[in-house]
């Protein structure tokens, strides 16, 4: 795909937002290898994350009743599929052939299903989430820092009765929120004042015109959405679901708009997307948002509800289910940012969570495939047909990324995103911050930028494990 400046105005905002890291690396973690002792008659294959989730779906349908979930083991690139224990050597059989490595498990797809059941109508209280753990056959309930007194001895006594084979609960850091924020990446104004969040991917609407993907909840908080603080509006909100599920359809005002089908991660790079994609427990992603920039995490469960304190109730809920949990950090800001896999998948758009990118935190994400159905959109290139530069006026052509070698040492972001993002963002910026307010400098790789409140990023080089 070609990446030519587009002399009409600004291309259209970068895939994942505006801030993104230099090229400092992480020594990425790898999923902890499965535990189960379960002997095999076939050998597992060994699979990339993209073919590990393929063939989660076909086995699925092929083991029906008898699947209990599957995970991703990243130390032997396996995955994992529990079927439920008792007379199945047929269907073990079966997934064997198939290529997966097999175990034994007690709960049942079903049985889980009904325990999360008895958590919606007796733990919805604000700052609880749980989801699907098929690594311990589980349901992992959540409960933050504001799930206290009475709401807490809540949580507890309804866990307590679904059985400790069922399900388990702990405390997390902080509290659950939604992360828009006011400063950078895509803006709006409102009565309340100006929001921000972050671009997911760009996409093309089922008339065929250019748009992209964001949060269902900044789609809720505001209809026109600028590239620039203060600026004049570019795209407008055609559908936004929040609660419930998380995601707006947000098209470009200019049908011409010419779009990129990839994510800028940074100092003139990119990641191409080239397929959306389920998540599956255990597999490697990357998160990109306009506040924290790059950041790498596994997934940790599956089909998680969440429940937020709400922004318009002081008594109320804003449930969201069906969403993909996560340890990647993200912060005030990155809502609406891209999660994908190093192959270029796109997996999910930045719903919440807790904590931040210094002490780290549970982070939820709205599954980008459900978001692609429910909207009629596809993935891809939109507009006059040639992909453009990133936001911004930035110069030259850009190459394409590998994650892992870019992905942020959380040490050198800064970690609030607060200052005044008034004019074109640096997208090779480090940390979200300062008054961007000259213009893109695609060669800075520490953060700086014209205007001030920009810190230092770490640009040391660490080996990628992948």
């Amino acid at each position: 795909m070609s990446h030519k400046r587009i002399p009409k105005r600004k291309a259209a905002i970068a895939v994942g937002g505006v801030a993104a890291l230099g090229a400092a690396a992480i020594l990425l973690p790898n999923a902890n290898a499965s535990q189960d002792n379960s002997a095999s008659a076939a050998t597992p294959k060994t699979l990339k994350a993209a073919g590990a989730s393929d063939l989660s779906s076909q086995i699925a349908g092929l083991l029906g009743d008898a699947f209990a979930g599957s995970y991703y083991d990243s130390a032997t690139q396996q995955l994992v599929v529990n079927v439920i224990s008792g007379d199945n050597n047929n269907v073990v059989v079966q997934a064997e052939k198939a290529g997966a490595k097999v175990r034994q498990v007690q709960n049942s797809t079903a049985e889980l299903t009904a325990a999360a059941q008895v958590l919606k109508t007796k733990a919805t209280i604000p700052g609880t989430a749980w989801s699907v753990d098929p690594k311990t056959n589980k349901i992992q309930v959540l409960a933050d820092s504001s799930v206290t007194g009475a709401k807490w001895d809540t949580v507890l006594s309804t866990v307590k009765s679904l059985g400790t084979s069922m399900a388990t609960v702990k405390k997390t850091a902080g509290s659950f929120k939604t992360l828009v924020s006011g400063g950078d990446a895509i803006f709006a104004q409102t009565a309340q004042g100006g929001v921000r969040c972050s671009l997911g991917f760009n996409v093309t609407a089922s008339d065929g015109t250019p748009a992209f993907l964001t949060a269902g909840h900044c789609g809720v908080a505001a209809k026109q959405w600028s590239d620039s603080q203060n600026g004049q509006p570019i795209a407008t909100v055609d559908q936004a679901t929040f609660p419930g599920n998380d995601f707006s359809l947000v098209k470009y005002d200019d049908p011409a708009t010419q779009t990129t089908s990839d994510v800028n991660v940074g100092n003139g790079q990119t990641v191409q997307i080239t397929q959306a994609e389920d998540a599956t427990v255990g597999t490697q992603v990357f998160r990109m948002g306009s506040t924290t920039g790059l950041h790498n995490g596994t997934v940790t469960g599956l089909d998680a509800t969440v429940n937020f304190q709400s922004e318009t109730d002081p008594n109320g809920v804003d449930t969201v289910n069906g969403l993909i949990q996560t340890d990647v950090c993200a912060e005030a800001g990155d809502s609406g940012g891209s999660l994908f896999t190093q192959d270029g998948g796109a997996v999910g758009l930045t719903s919440g969570g807790s904590g931040d990118c210094t002490s780290g935190g549970e982070t939820f994400f709205q599954p980008v495939t459900a978001a692609l159905t429910a909207t009629g959109a596809t993935l891809g290139d939109a507009g006059a047909g040639a992909a453009g530069a990133g936001a911004g006026a930035g110069a030259g052509d850009t190459a394409t990324a590998d994650p892992s070698a870019t992905a942020a040492d959380p040490s050198a972001t800064a970690t609030d995103g607060t200052g005044d993002q008034s004019g074109a963002a640096d997208p090779s910026a480090t940390d979200g911050t300062g008054a961007q307010s000259g213009a893109v400098d695609p060669s800075a790789t520490d953060g700086t930028g014209a205007g001030t409140g920009t810190g230092t990023g770490d640009g040391s080089a660490l080996t990628s494990s992948h």
